[in-house]
């Protein structure tokens, strides 16, 4: 191991002490505000004040665009690094994560031109834009390439026409990046990607739609919604590419948040088991739970390896979409059992909303279907692995 190397593992060590800190100190106590605000029905997020606050932390902290490139003032952490990160993060149901939100920043770099960078990426990366992602449909969600939406070139302009549904954070978002078709291609022919910037005439939110965990998205409507040619975000017909990076970084990130949320259930039970005593003996002597405990631990240990070991490949530049495909299936199927086990564990208790744990479990099954459901996943894993057999 040489020299730089060992530097860099003692820094990442000492990045991955500093949030874990952050969860536990500054996250954690936020918990209790979360859970009674899903309690009385209403949407359970951070306060302006909780997030300005947290967000001032971060800057203080320097846990800011982590994997921006340090020309951009980021810290340019590799991706092996950032999956402690996001593991210490998925610990807590307080949703929060570290500006800005990563997948979207990727996408734009591998896309972005001189213009973009300096209009869109660079105050994004810095965390003074926020952006969100538009790519299912009504009719086309697992499948993008059933994707209706049509872009057409008028003059110096894009007219866009079309449906969006299930997109995250729009309210919020300063641009949106749309995914359009040009042209009548067929499956992934095409596929463009463009900026919309928020309050563009003909760009709308028809309705926002209340999903599990307090998730909150939007269906959107584009009536000859007209933004400027300059607004192409990289080739025509060739943003399939960066919407599948965007989302096999999303997935690799799901992996670590599933295997934080599954060490806390794990936690919580093993603590619970301890303390709990029944029919004269403490849970922790029965069988039924020594083996839940034991098969967490298993899987939790494999599934951070599945991570590091895709992480590590990305980090070398590789295509890691089959391992990510492999690690959004097991990581929320692993996090679903060890998560309902450990409710399991604590009896009535487990399944009150005074705990975290039915909102982890919420969580979880919304992640079993977005970003690809597992079911597409399992289809495609299988196909390559078809695809190898002599």
């Amino acid at each position: 191991m040489g020299h730089a190397s060992a530097q860099e593992s003692e820094e990442a060590k000492m990045i991955v002490e500093l949030v874990a800190k952050f969860v536990d100190q500054e996250l954690m106590p936020l918990e209790a505000g979360i859970l009674s605000r899903e309690i009385a029905g209403e949407h359970c997020a951070l306060t302006k004040a909780e997030d300005q606050s947290l967000r001032t932390k971060c800057k203080e902290l320097g846990l800011w665009a982590l994997d921006a490139p340090e020309s951009m003032g980021g810290a340019n952490l590799p991706a092996v690094t950032l999956m402690a990160l996001n593991e210490e993060l998925g610990r807590t149901v307080v949703p929060f994560t570290f500006p800005p939100d990563s997948p979207n920043l990727h996408m734009l770099m591998a896309t972005a031109n001189e213009q973009q960078k300096k209009k869109y990426l660079e105050p994004y990366a810095s965390g003074d834009a926020k952006s969100a992602i538009a790519i299912s449909e009504p009719n086309a969600g697992g499948d993008p390439s059933g994707m209706l939406t049509r872009a057409v070139l008028d003059g110096d302009s894009w007219v866009i026409n079309g449906r969006k549904i299930w997109v995250s954070r729009v309210p919020a978002a300063d641009f949106v990046v749309v995914m359009a078709r040009v042209g009548s291609g067929k499956r992934h022919e095409g596929i463009t990607a463009f900026i919309v910037d928020k309050g563009t005439k003909g760009f709308e939110i028809l309705r926002e739609i209340p999903m599990l965990a307090g998730h909150r998205t939007y269906e959107l409507a584009f009536e000859d919604c007209r933004i400027p040619k300059d607004n192409l975000l990289g080739e025509v017909g060739a943003g399939f590419a960066p919407m599948q990076l965007r989302l096999v970084i999303r997935r690799l990130q799901m992996g670590a948040w599933c295997i934080g949320m599954s060490r806390r259930a794990l936690d919580m039970m093993c603590t619970h088991a301890k303390q709990r005593v029944t029919f004269g003996m403490p849970l922790s002597d029965r069988q039924a739970i020594q083996w839940w405990i034991a098969d967490a631990a298993m899987k939790i240990h494999a599934c951070r390896l599945m991570v590091l070991d895709a992480a590590r490949k990305q980090d070398q530049g590789l295509d890691v979409k089959f391992e990510a495909s492999m690690i959004k299936v097991y990581a929320t199927e692993m996090a679903a059992e060890i998560i309902d086990h450990a409710m399991q564990t604590f009896g009535a208790m487990g399944v009150t909303k005074e705990m975290p744990l039915h909102l982890m479990a919420q969580r979880i099954r919304v992640m079993r279907v977005y970003e690809g459901p597992s079911e597409v996943h399992r289809m495609s894993i299988a196909k390559k692995i078809l695809k190898e057999a002599r």
